[in-house]
């Protein structure tokens, strides 16, 4: 049987280490000569100062392939989005309900319109222009300062009485509210080519003895000027502001819970698509009690 080997003293262990860490004998620190020492180190510098540049030759000629001012994979949508203000969402989509008679269940909706609508100030929309022309505004040259494209100026004032201007209540108090309707952006994205897009707004579930929705379009018609499109992307426009259009519904029925929808029509916009309920058209439920 082989003897045990003896165990060491932590003393024997502490020398062996120090040992180890520096040997005066060979001159090693931690197993390796001084000139091992920083051939391998050399070694390791080379390596990552290769791969660090292989790296960067990689990302570089990556970029080289972006534009910056279009996106290579657009959103498969064929549509835009469209989307709501005030937004109160419920339990199945959107879903606002207040009481005529008391402001408190109808004050925050006010303060989110007001809010959103903070950015559609002169003030806000300064930089950029004024817009006559009800063609498509194309760009093909960066005209605009620092590179950039013309963005046009949509104001407060344009949405008249629905503007928060002539009624700070935007309707809510008097039970004939007023929403703001808004398509959302895609790249060169082109509504329509000769007829500007516009809103039209119904109950969804149309009764033969419910009078139909009676709706004012702000601007005039619910319609969005084509000067607004295409949309040349953020870099391109950094001051571009979403054309809006605004609703108020004068006919909704007290005390009852009905379902409006508010479709895009355009030539180029669908809103037919089953699997996203918000692709051309917006709908929510509106309950005004008293």
């Amino acid at each position: 049987m082989a003897a045990l080997q003896e165990k060491k003293s932590c003393s024997q262990r502490m020398e062996e280490f120090q040992h180890y860490c520096w040997n005066p004998d060979t001159g090693q620190m931690l197993g390796r000569t001084l000139s091992r020492w920083v051939w391998i180190s050399l070694y390791y510098v080379a390596f990552y100062v290769v791969m660090t540049g292989l790296f960067a030759l990689c990302i570089y000629s990556l970029m080289c392939t972006l534009d910056p001012y279009t996106p290579d994979y657009q959103d498969q949508l064929k549509s835009p989005g469209v989307t709501l203000r005030p937004d109160v969402y419920g339990e199945k989509g959107l879903d606002i309900s207040y009481n005529v008679s008391d402001n408190r269940t109808w004050t925050d909706l006010v303060h989110t319109l007001h809010d959103f609508l903070a950015g559609y100030s002169p003030a806000a929309q300064e930089d950029n222009i004024n817009c006559t022309s009800e063609t498509v505004f194309t760009q093909e040259s960066f005209g605009a300062p620092n590179h950039t494209k013309f963005s046009c100026k949509f104001t407060t004032d344009m949405l008249q009485n629905c503007s928060g201007l002539v009624d700070p209540n935007f309707g809510f108090e008097e039970g004939k509210p007023c929403f703001i309707i808004k398509m959302n952006r895609i790249v060169r994205f082109l509504p329509s080519n000769k007829t500007a897009p516009r809103v039209d707004c119904a109950f969804l579930d149309q009764h033969k003895d419910v009078q139909p929705l009676q709706v004012e379009y702000y601007p005039p018609n619910g319609t969005f000027s084509l000067h607004y499109f295409p949309y040349y992307g953020k870099k391109a426009q950094p001051h571009y502001s979403n054309p809006l259009v605004a609703v108020k519904l004068l006919n909704v029925p007290r005390n009852t819970e009905v379902d409006i929808v508010c479709k895009i029509l355009a030539e180029h916009v669908t809103y037919d698509n089953t699997h996203d309920p918000f692709e051309g058209k917006v709908e929510f439920k509106l309950k005004i009690q008293k």
